[in-house]
């Protein structure tokens, strides 16, 4: 019996921790391994994915802020911080068969897309996974405001608030990725 899928299109917030060691610090190409693994199942039933990565595993901001940094220093950190996630996750993705594109909301052309949303549809439509990388590319914002907004720009059929298409990825006590559903 053929399986009905709810979504054809979802949102994939990442946790920097989801790439991260046992303490969800740095970059374990063991574990981006593992995540593509868990996204190339997802991708295997047809569904278009794009996500929007964290760096918590590389930065926080608060703690440059905490020591006397300037806030919006801190938050351009922390966007560079996301782009080297999405770039660790594209390799492990494109060794698992896959099809990347990483944008970023901050200009680097030399390792990522500007952001443009009707590519990232076209890229979606085309099969292609999309790492939306660099935040909203605007300081005071972090990558959660990202994937409230993200939505409303990929999903033509969303009005007024985003779809309910959204998922988290964390990682369990042991260390394990695991994949959630989301409503918000």
């Amino acid at each position: 019996m053929e399986r009905t899928l709810k979504y054809k299109r979802i949102l994939l917030k990442l946790s920097g921790e989801t790439l991260g060691g046992a303490d969800g610090l740095g970059i374990h190409p063991e574990q981006a391994e593992m995540v593509a693994k868990i996204i190339a199942e997802v991708r295997q039933e047809n569904v278009d994915v794009a996500i929007v990565i964290g760096a918590g595993n590389l930065w926080r901001g608060r703690t440059g802020i905490q020591r006397g940094m300037d806030r919006a220093t801190a938050d351009y950190m922390g966007m560079l911080a996301t782009v080297m996630n999405a770039l660790a996750l594209m390799d492990a993705m494109e060794r698992n068969g896959m099809y990347i594109r990483v944008q970023s909301a901050v200009e680097m052309r030399a390792v990522a897309e500007p952001y443009i949303r009707r590519r990232a549809i076209r890229h979606l439509e085309k099969g292609r996974v999309v790492i939306f990388g660099g935040g909203t590319g605007n300081p005071y914002f972090s990558t959660d405001t990202q994937r409230l907004y993200v939505p409303w720009r990929l999903m033509p059929m969303c009005s007024s608030k985003p779809p309910k298409s959204m998922a988290y990825m964390t990682r369990t006590r042991s260390g394990t990725p695991m994949l959630c559903g989301s409503n918000t």
